[in-house]
């Protein structure tokens, strides 16, 4: 531990210097960006005579998946505040977005876990409890809040076979900082084993807390609303470098069977203007489409260019493939997630590389709504047939995710509500 928290003061100037590169790419908030690193940037507001809970979620996924438990907390408990942190520029404005009609709620960005840093943050901004996201593990901000006696949960924790071999490594640092949180609710059960055996305590399996994730069907334009209903659409989402290519071949291969849309929405929309020259390169017509932006008549590829506008697109696909998990070099953190797709009642498809979601897949899997397939013609021969099928079946599919997405957020509640009382908020 002294070893890491050396580490971590020496390389600060570098890690500064880092953010102000960022920020020159515009990868940074422009204006906020000293919040990660600059004490008299944290911006403390804080009421009186309340009780302030501290969420930190590193990413979109991560902060949609927290909602519902804030929106809980907030109806059964009195005199709280809520604190959200996150690292992205797109987590963060996912929070000023969706997160606005909770008036007790205030974003900030983390800072870099630096001794004299975190310790700071917490003395100012007094936090009664605080739960980290997933596998959000900060060395630095668990000492500190330990010091401090502030209880610190890890909820929806994830550890990846890959992750908990760099910790094994690291015996010693790794039961210090496991050994020093108060309690752990894993979403899967290799995740349990996992936390057991780095001396983690109070470890519970409540599952995968981004099953109650909401969804946000944002209107858009009533004209491509109306464009969208009249044709067949299926959707290639989270898609990573590579699979933009297969899913277009893919297209090709179908359009020679009937007439398609596909839609294409990539992990990181920065990409969308390579995609397009992808689709120029196979004489396929396609669109950038951005919020509101009229849809052409024509158009044979969508490229979806805008946050959260997505399940205004998934409720008119049929079928969808789920990317990041076709490129095998990315096998041990591979896998993004098939829940939005799934609650829109879309049949899902991915490849081999599931490891990230693989407990939300292999429930998926078992009630048909999944399936793997290992390549472009496997891809384009299960679309051919979900398109010859009449009418969209989706009923059975929504019903399935509202039974999980009910259970999970029980039996996490329950475990917080145990945690609180015993906080006597």
């Amino acid at each position: 531990m002294f070893l890491y928290r050396l580490t971590i003061f020496l390389l600060f100037p570098v890690l500064v210097t880092i953010i102000f590169f960022r920020k020159l790419v515009k990868k940074e908030h422009a204006t906020r960006y000293k919040e990660k690193f600059s004490k008299s940037h944290f911006n403390i507001q804080r009421k009186k005579n309340t009780r302030l809970l501290w969420f930190h979620a590193a990413s979109v996924g991560e902060v949609r998946s927290i909602y519902p438990i804030v929106n809980e907390l907030n109806k059964n408990y009195k005199n709280l505040e809520f604190l959200v942190t996150t690292v992205t520029l797109s987590s963060s404005k996912l929070v000023e977005n969706e997160f606005r009609i909770f008036k007790n709620l205030q974003h900030r960005f983390l800072p870099l876990d630096v001794g004299f840093l975190i310790k700071n943050f917490l003395k100012l901004w007094k936090p009664s409890n605080i739960f980290l996201i997933d596998s959000e593990i900060w060395p630095n901000l668990i000492y500190n809040a330990r010091i401090l006696k502030i209880p610190v949960t890890l909820l929806n924790a994830r550890i990846t076979q890959k992750t908990f071999k760099r910790w094994n490594k690291i015996p010693k640092l790794a039961n210090q900082i496991f050994g020093s949180l108060n309690m752990c609710l894993s979403s899967n059960l290799e995740t349990k084993n996992f936390l057991l055996k780095l001396k983690a305590k109070n470890v519970l399996h409540t599952g995968n807390i981004k099953l109650a994730s909401p969804i946000n069907f944002k209107k858009i334009d009533k004209d491509n609303e109306k464009k969208l209903r009249s044709k067949e659409i299926w959707c290639a989402i989270s898609t990573h470098e590579g699979e933009e290519n297969i899913c277009l071949n893919v297209h090709k291969i179908i359009k020679k069977k009937t007439e398609i849309v596909t839609l294409i929405a990539p992990r990181h929309i920065d990409r969308s203007q390579k995609i397009r020259r992808l689709c120029e390169k196979l004489n396929l017509k396609s669109q950038i489409v951005s919020q509101n932006e009229q849809i052409s008549e024509n158009v044979e590829i969508i490229i979806i260019n805008s946050f959260g506008v997505l399940p205004s697109y998934l409720k008119h696909a049929r079928s969808v493939f789920v990317g990041k998990s076709l490129i095998e070099k990315l096998q041990n953190d591979s896998g993004q997630s098939p829940i939005e797709a799934a609650k829109s009642g879309c049949k899902i498809y991915h490849g081999p590389f599931i490891s990230n979601f693989k407990d939300i897949y292999d429930i998926l899997e078992h009630h048909g709504i999944s399936t793997k397939i290992m390549n472009t013609k496997e891809l384009a021969d299960n679309l051919i047939k979900d398109f010859a099928l009449i009418g969209r079946s989706s009923n059975k599919h929504i019903s399935l995710m509202n039974v999980l997405e009910k259970k999970t957020l029980n039996d996490t509640m329950k475990n917080l509500n145990i945690l609180l009382k015993n906080e006597n908020i």
